[in-house]
């Protein structure tokens, strides 16, 4: 079993990546600026950490064995999160991506897509540069994983197909994929590494 320490543990994707960890034994280190939402129970560390305060968040993740970092990307850039985890010894990170960066059929990008709403540009814009830094990155063993177009709250039902730099569309048109199915992905990921160093997607 592993220590994951997870930066944005009240988060949508973040709480279901910890809901996940706890499922199957891990325990969770579960850093928020705001923990009020976090209950004390068996197998969490609960700490309240500013992400953006590097030293704090050092210490936050020391000693653990794989960092997930499930905060906006708009207010965390990569290196914000890529120093403090390579001073504190942590050797796994794994980024909860985003679908901006997915390659459309046509080739291009889906956030240079025409009609790509104009809202979700920046974190999108952002997102996309900490995956070009985490692909400059030199000392860590990285992950990012992508999720569909649509990232929604739905069931868990733990089928969903794998992909790796193409956005995934089902055969209905759609492309998403529910926080806890993501969380499985995820999750499958720390347990069995697959995509070392490498970007991949999930979606229906």
């Amino acid at each position: 079993m592993s220590k994951i320490a997870i930066i944005g543990a009240t988060g949508r994707a973040g709480s279901q990546l910890l809901e996940e960890a706890l499922r199957r034994g891990h325990s969770v280190v579960a850093i928020a600026r705001n923990t009020a939402k976090l209950d004390v129970r068996p197998g969490v560390t609960v700490k309240q950490v500013d992400a953006l305060d590097a030293e704090a968040l050092q210490h936050a993740v020391s000693g653990s064995d794989v960092v997930i970092s499930a905060a906006h990307f708009a207010t965390l850039p990569a290196s914000a999160v890529l120093d403090p985890v390579k001073k504190a010894g942590v050797k796994r990170l794994l980024v909860v991506g985003g679908a901006g960066s997915l390659l459309l059929p046509g080739g291009g990008r889906v956030i240079d897509s025409e009609g790509f709403p104009a809202e979700y540009k920046a974190e999108a814009s952002a997102g996309a540069a900490f995956l070009d830094a985490l692909r400059q990155e030199q000392e860590l063993d990285w992950t990012f994983l992508s999720p569909s177009a649509e990232f929604v709250e739905a069931e868990r039902t733990g089928t969903f197909r794998v992909g790796q730099d193409d956005l995934l569309v089902s055969s209905e048109g759609r492309s998403w994929i529910s926080f806890a199915d993501y969380a499985i992905a995820l999750i499958d990921e720390v347990e069995t590494p697959k995509h070392s160093r490498q970007r991949f997607t999930v979606g229906y």
